[in-house]
């Protein structure tokens, strides 16, 4: 199985939770629900999109693999996986029906932050000068 296809596979997996466990089943479709829905479906587009321009590069931890990626979103963003994520849980987090658990966002965010800077050094190693041009050109 593909690496799209994996990431399709988890998107509905997560989305079909909605329609099956009761407790999120049998909430009502309110606003704030639809719009949790439709930011979660942005996060998890613009997230196996993201995944699908890394193709050989993705890795899980600090472990370098494959060419320095610089095309489709990254050429944009360094760490667009991290901020898809936390656009995806936020709107699970709304759609779910727990806003107040938004909170813990910005709490992870520092944690990915982290995960972030380890990354950067292992790439800077890794890269070189290369990688110092391409932060220059890019946010987070």
């Amino acid at each position: 199985m593909g690496r799209a296809a994996v990431t399709i596979a988890v998107v509905l997996v997560i989305f079909a939770l909605f329609f099956f466990v009761p407790m999120l089943r049998d909430e009502p479709w309110t606003p704030l629900r639809l719009a949790g829905v439709a930011i979660a479906l942005v996060g998890l587009v613009l997230l196996a999109i993201t995944h699908i321009n890394l193709g050989e590069s993705f890795a899980f931890g600090v472990q370098p693999k494959g060419p320095l990626v610089t095309h489709g979103i990254y050429s944009k963003i360094r760490n667009p996986m991290y901020i898809f994520v936390d656009v995806t849980v936020a709107g699970l987090l709304l759609a779910a029906n727990l806003p107040w658990l938004l909170v813990l966002i910005p709490i992870w965010a520092i944690f990915q932050a982290r995960q972030a800077g380890r990354e950067a050094k292992a790439l800077q190693e890794r890269f070189g000068q290369a990688y110092l041009d391409y932060r220059k050109k890019t946010w987070f």
